[in-house]
């Protein structure tokens, strides 16, 4: 039991005097960019999965999105 509350009074005096925590403006500029980034490769990823997706129908698959249309067209 001695050892379980050592662990915690080393926990909270690291935590409390070691640990550099980040400023709020620090904390909100990060989440900005992660924001940011994530919302970006979602577009990209939305793009490539309307420009390059196969939809399976039962025994056939045939091409949606743009590359779907122009096929549609060449063919």
């Amino acid at each position: 039991m001695a050892s379980i509350k050592t662990y915690f009074a080393e926990s909270y005096n690291e935590l409390m005097h070691k640990v550099s925590w980040p400023t709020w403006k620090d904390l909100q500029s990060s989440a900005i960019i992660v924001l940011v980034t994530a919302l970006i490769i979602s577009v990209i990823i939305f793009l490539m999965d309307y420009l390059f997706g196969v939809q399976n129908m039962g025994d056939t698959s045939f091409w949606k999105g743009l590359l779907g249309f122009i096929y549609k067209l060449i063919g």
